[in-house]
């Protein structure tokens, strides 16, 4: 029997070698799960920077800014004006307060679990900052006046002939359009590229 084997040999499994039928590399099995950790870790990275940075930022603006006059960044194109925005990002909807706020959690809730099959870095970064910009609007619905679910988001980022906006906003339009580029290019959340 063994003689048998010897001479008819074993075939070949390109899985066990790490390769695959046409010869390319392939993850093994501990290699894809420790890649798909480190890409949720990016995840989070990007949301807690975009988080803080929206949150210190709007912080600083309520406690120096708000009641006063604009202050001019570069002449009337881009001013610091604190204003309080009951509607979406730039100001759009303002009487849908509270839709906007379940649809900021519904967000918050798709991209967590998104993340347990997130293989790739560029939807990481993405995805992450779209949490962080959910996360810091989201907390100024619920925190700020009027009350819970209904607050005014703090907005101060002012261009001129343009919506006033904060961080949080740039965070989630960056995020969006990075999806949008990853999506033409055929690059899925999960790693893999198809091409139409």
């Amino acid at each position: 029997m063994a003689e048998a084997e010897r001479i008819i040999g074993t075939p070949d499994i390109p899985e066990a070698a790490g390769q695959d039928e046409a010869g390319g590399e392939t993850a093994s099995p501990d290699e894809k799960p420790g890649k798909g950790k480190r890409k949720i870790l990016v995840l989070f990275a990007v949301a807690v920077l975009a988080y803080a940075l929206d949150l210190v930022s709007k912080m600083i603006v309520v406690a120096k800014l708000e009641h006063h006059e604009p202050i001019e960044i570069i002449g009337d194109w881009l001013q610091f004006n604190a204003i309080r925005n009951a509607g979406a990002a730039f100001g759009i909807g303002e009487a849908f307060t509270v839709i906007f706020t379940c649809i900021a959690a519904a967000v918050i809730v798709v991209i967590a679990r998104l993340a347990r099959k997130l293989y790739s870095m560029p939807w990481a970064i993405a995805l992450g900052m779209l949490l962080g910009g959910a996360l810091g609007n989201l907390t100024d619905r619920i925190f700020r006046a009027p009350g819970v679910f209904e607050g005014a988001v703090v907005d101060f980022i002012a261009p001129k002939g343009f919506a006033v906006f904060n961080l949080a906003d740039s965070a989630i339009v960056c995020g969006g359009f990075l999806i949008v580029i990853l999506s033409f290019r055929g690059l899925d959340p999960d790693g893999t590229v198809h091409k139409d």
